[in-house]
């Protein structure tokens, strides 16, 4: 793994910690990032003519001023799951990185607001909450960018996670591979990539099935009714039209279904008579989630001083909640079945002009449409004069749908008016039109300075403009449920408003000896209507809300040590995230929290003031051996976010090893622990501002892998 903060051409690799891998705070030049996406082997003139284009895309899409923090396919193979590892668990080994419960993330205190790319291309948002739509598997490199970042990243601005796929100079072949492990775990992949003239294709797809699909609510080893089924597939297809062009298609679905996990024990709050309510433990609630998108990428270089991309895509996300009818409606009373759709498609151009050796202009633009539907059925109780339940159930249905259009246009100039010192300046505008018509300019600088051949400070500003998450808001009409069980205890509902923040990060990176290097980075926000999310109703998906101010800010401390074949890392991060008086969605809070909320900052509920992350990899006689720890302070809990959970720890450790195998060759095993030590900790424990179930931690998982490889 590698942290940069990148300049121009020649710039200082840092070896890194883990996994054989290294840092940089510093832009790499055309041929690193050729070989970096380069499979091992001899290279057609074909794959030549192909690496030239992604160099050329590479080019388009430049680092300067923030920090990007780099996973090879080396560095996922080297993780203690390999590359099965999901891909939120990859990120989460990134500094800055939260876990939260149903596998969500939290980069430099945000809820959310990631922005996800595959070659450079965006891939709209899904509403998904517990499903991993992007398998890590088909990536050659997988790139987490945070801070101030350059004017052609918009909209979702946390980070950026930027995805490089197995693509134009992968070798023919394939592998199939297979793990089982705890929790009932069963899963089967495979890839092949072939190779025709012009022509190249690449396929990947997996299957997944346990018992522990959803975070378990309790601190057991085994959850009550958490079997989950996975599967997913993602193909790139490249055709090369002439030395200087290039046409792809990127294909990619996903389907996961899911049980809710039950907690037993817990009494109904509503008893009507003559009904047999059914045990907590024995609910039967689910959740289906799926994703497809398709892109088709158009690339062109000319006389090697211009290049651009022209993209067209389309996604189609769903969720599906079913409840336990008589269940729900006894213990929460309200039983809501939910389905939630949203398409989307629009086109994104890129294009970089190479004016001079001091001046590089890019420019861009992107169009979004989507259609954002709601239908909803849900059964509850309705209440009498004195407010007491008439056991009488009474069915609400609602259909309705939310259309929203995103524009934007950006233009930067990267200028190096010295060796040494790199500036990229710009500006975006970015329109948003949906229940509100709201837009702004957002100016972005960004500067690193290589101050000697050991030192490099890096330094930006960013304008950011982030409109809420248009697949997540609620569509449904409170007022249908008034006088009813699932009546709410306030009135406000006013619409989610598009987030406005000023972005300050400046970092250094030294280089202490030919073995060590040390990365110091520091940031601050200030936020007009801070966007967040919660879990409300009886459906697990999340919906967001506006706190009307926030305040941001954090230090992060990198590392990293490689001597003799032995490599390590250690990332640690401070921050703290605040927000003040809620300004929509306010139906989802009771009075005495809105009130507290109103009366001075609170700290977010997925606030945590420290986490860490370190790893160890060495390889002895044939076997790599692979370690490496998660740690956190607590997420917040109780009244207004006024407390936090223990602290935690994750020790995972895994090994690595190719053997020959009479009748099948060389084969591939991994033998994987997660949390080795069985440290019993707590994600959630359902208190919290928009926090819904509890959730714990994986207890010790064993799991064991087996791979093989395939040639042409």
């Amino acid at each position: 793994m590698r942290i940069s903060h990148p300049t121009a051409a020649a710039v200082l690799a840092l070896f890194v910690a883990s996994f054989d891998s290294r840092i940089t705070r510093a832009e790499e030049g055309a041929a690193e990032a050729a070989s970096a996406s380069a499979t091992p082997g001899v290279l057609t003139e074909v794959q030549v003519t192909a690496r030239h284009l992604d160099e050329a895309r590479n080019g388009l899409m430049p680092e300067t001023g923030s920090s990007t923090f780099r996973f090879d396919a080396e560095d996922l193979k080297n993780l203690p799951l390999g590359d099965a590892t999901p891909l939120n668990e990859v990120l989460l080994r990134a500094p800055g990185v939260t876990q939260d419960s149903f596998g969500q993330l939290h980069v430099r205190g945000d809820h959310a607001n990631l922005q996800y790319r595959i070659n450079d291309v965006v891939i709209p948002e899904s509403i998904s909450l517990f499903g991993q739509a992007l398998n890590p598997r088909f990536a050659s490199e997988i790139n987490l960018l945070t801070g101030a970042l350059p004017a052609e990243y918009g909209y979702r601005t946390a980070g950026v996670v930027d995805i490089h796929t197995k693509g134009s100079t992968f070798q023919p072949g394939g592998d199939l591979n297979v793990l089982a492990g705890s929790h009932g775990d069963r899963e089967a992949s495979g890839e092949w990539s072939v190779s025709d003239g012009a022509l190249s294709a690449y396929i990947t797809g997996g299957y997944t099935a346990n018992d522990l699909g959803i975070e378990n609510p309790l601190p057991t080893m085994h959850a009550l009714h958490d079997h989950t089924a996975q599967s997913n597939a993602f193909s790139y297809l490249s055709y090369l039209l002439d030395d200087d062009s290039r046409l792809s298609l990127l294909l990619g679905l996903s389907n996961n279904d899911f049980e809710i996990p039950n907690v037993p024990g817990q009494l109904p709050e509503f008893e009507p008579p003559g009904v047999l309510v059914p045990a907590s433990a024995a609910l039967n609630e689910r959740q289906y989630e799926g994703n497809r998108f398709a892109i088709l990428a158009y690339e062109g270089s000319i006389h090697e001083l211009i290049h651009y991309q022209l993209a067209l895509y389309d996604r189609i996300s769903e969720v599906h909640y079913t409840p336990d009818a008589r269940g729900d409606l006894s213990y929460t009373g309200a039983a809501g079945e939910v389905y939630r759709r949203n398409d989307r498609h629009g086109l994104q151009a890129d294009a970089s002009w190479r004016v001079s050796e001091a001046h590089t202009l890019r420019a861009g633009l992107t169009y979004n449409d989507e259609t954002a539907g709601s239908r909803t059925l849900t059964t509850v109780y309705p209440l009498d004069g004195l407010g007491e339940p008439l056991f009488t159930p009474l069915a609400i249905a609602e259909n309705a749908s939310e259309g929203a259009k995103l524009y934007g246009l950006y233009l930067q100039d990267e200028w190096r008016p010295l060796e040494t010192l790199t500036i990229n300046y710009g500006a975006r505008y970015d329109w948003y039109q949906a229940l509100l018509d709201e837009h702004q300019l957002s100016p972005r600088i960004g500067l690193v300075y290589e101050l000697g051949a050991a030192t490099t400070l890096h330094a930006g500003y960013a304008r950011y403009f982030t409109p809420p998450p248009t697949e997540k808001i609620r569509l449904e009409s409170i007022a249908l449920f008034a006088n009813t069980t699932a009546a709410p205890t306030s009135a406000g509902n006013s619409p989610v408003l598009s987030e406005r923040s000023h972005y300050f990060d400046a970092g250094i990176l030294e280089r202490l000896s030919a073995s060590l290097s040390l990365g110091l980075d520091a940031y601050y926000r200030a936020v007009e209507n801070l966007i967040d999310e919660g879990q409300f109703g009886p459906a697990l998906v999340f919906a967001p809300f506006n706190y009307a101010t926030g305040r941001v800010w954090g230090l992060e401390l990198t590392g990293s040590w490689r001597h003799e074949g032995t490599a390590a890392y250690l990332n640690a991060a401070y921050g703290t995230a605040t927000g003040r008086r809620i300004v929509s969605g306010e139906y989802n809070f009771a009075p005495e929290e809105l009130a507290a909320i109103a009366a001075g900052y609170i700290h977010l509920d997925h606030d945590q003031r420290w986490t860490g992350s370190a790893g160890l990899t060495e390889t002895l006689a044939g076997t790599t051996f692979s370690l490496d720890a998660l740690v956190g302070s607590g997420l917040r809990a109780g009244f207004i976010n006024s407390d936090h959970l223990p602290s935690s720890v994750q020790l995972n450790a895994g090994a690595h090893r190719n053997f020959a195998l009479d009748g099948l060759g060389e084969l591939n095993a991994t033998v994987t622990v997660l949390n080795l030590l069985d440290k019993v900790y707590e994600i959630r424990d359902g208190t919290g501002v928009g926090v819904g179930a509890p959730q714990w931690g994986i207890r010790r998982s064993l799991y064991v892998g087996l791979g093989k490889s395939f040639g042409p």
